[in-house]
């Protein structure tokens, strides 16, 4: 069963009114739910109905009903690139552009493009097209959104390597979910329709669990929920009054090293998600954290932790001072912030006592917004 906010035929509507490219995105929870099937058969009646529709990249991972669904259908050809003595297929991003049909259609969005492409992941290259005027319908796993790699790997205990930042799913015009219940999907691995009879068991012991789907599947009926809520008009959203409510921006409290921070990162992005809300991450830099006084390490960590902050959307913001605390609420009294997320380490409690402690101060100083404090013991011992 798919949850729709909108008909094939409405995405078409939106279509004829746009200048930039429209974004259609299909969400699912694991491989097998019908994501590419369903692109497929849109695909199939908007060329009925005479609309220029191309397939970027569609894999099938050799399932003979999609194979077959493909056929009839304009493909681009894909870019063939020796990497590593290995001949690696990808998107031909160029090709789709100079063939400027109305809509393509692109697969697995979440996928890292081979060294050397323009763009490093291939969400990247929608984003592009989508530019150019062209509009795209493609297709995702939850698990691969960035906000929810933490919580998706703490349950699953599988490593998610491939990650969508929330940003491109806040661009998407259309959100669909293909819901499937677990016992459904189960049987189609069993009859071999997901992957191939080598690998059935394998997937039953790994990532098709019963509890693995279970959670999985709960995640994005919920990202799709909260999704219909981003988009909703202020009427549809009001509180008690008919008034839209406002619970303020969300702010992080990044430190400049801190192997934790992409979890507070990727809470921030949740948070300011749900709330539809414009987001910081602020960072003080003391006079002891100067770039010409800390040491390279601490400034790669530094460095990838804001180019995480900002493909989740966020604005990334440094302040100078020599009283972190002093300096993060002044920014965020000053910015309208509502919500300020800090993660709690483990520190001396005799560093607590002396009023040391970051979040300790924090939350002796904070009564004018809600204060989120993250355990993040367990993630700094990894």
């Amino acid at each position: 069963m798919a949850v729709d906010r909108k008909r094939p035929e409405d995405f078409l509507e939106l279509v004829e009114r746009a200048k930039r490219g429209r974004l259609k995105l299909y969400l699912g929870f694991a491989a097998g739910v019908g994501k590419t099937y369903r692109m497929l058969e849109e695909a199939h009646t908007l060329a009925a109905r005479g609309v220029d529709v191309v397939l970027g990249y569609v894999e099938t991972h050799g399932r003979a009903e999609t194979a077959a669904l493909a056929e009839g259908l304009e493909a681009v050809p894909r870019r063939r690139i020796e990497y590593r003595g290995v001949a690696i297929e990808e998107m031909d991003l160029d090709a789709v552009l100079a063939r400027r049909p109305r809509v393509a259609v692109v697969d697995e969005v979440a996928h890292s493009n081979v060294p050397g492409s323009r763009h490093r992941k291939r969400y990247q290259d929608v984003l592009e097209l989508c530019d150019a005027g062209i509009n795209v319908i493609c297709a995702f796993n939850v698990q691969h959104l960035e906000s929810r790699k933490d919580m998706v790997e703490r349950t699953t205990g599988v490593v998610i390597r491939e990650t969508v930042p929330d940003t491109f799913v806040r661009q998407a015009d259309q959100v669909v979910t293909l819901d499937l219940a677990v016992e459904d999907l189960l049987e189609r691995l069993s009859l071999g329709k997901i992957y191939g009879p080598d690998r059935v068991e394998w997937a039953r012991q790994h990532f098709f669990r019963d509890e693995n789907l279970t959670t999985l599947r709960e995640l994005v009926l919920r990202e799709v929920a909260e999704s219909v809520e981003r988009t909703a008009a202020p009427g549809q959203r009001a509180g008690v009054g008919g008034t839209r409510p406002t619970g303020g921006k969300v702010m992080v409290c990044m430190s400049s090293y801190s192997r934790a921070a992409p979890a507070l990162l990727r809470r921030g992005s949740r948070m300011a998600g749900r709330l539809s809300s414009d987001w910081y991450v602020v960072y003080v830099e003391t006079p002891d954290e100067a770039p010409a006084r800390i040491d390279a390490t601490r400034q790669r960590h530094l460095h990838q932790n804001i180019e995480l902050a900002r493909e989740l959307g966020a604005e990334v913001v440094r302040l100078k001072g020599r009283d972190p605390v002093t300096s993060l609420l002044d920014f965020a009294r000053s910015h309208g912030v509502g919500h300020l997320i800090v993660g709690r380490s483990q520190q001396s409690p005799w560093r607590r006592w002396l009023g040391l402690d970051t979040a300790h101060r924090l939350v002796e100083a904070t009564v004018d917004m809600d204060l989120h404090l993250v355990p993040l013991q367990e993630r700094e011992a990894r």
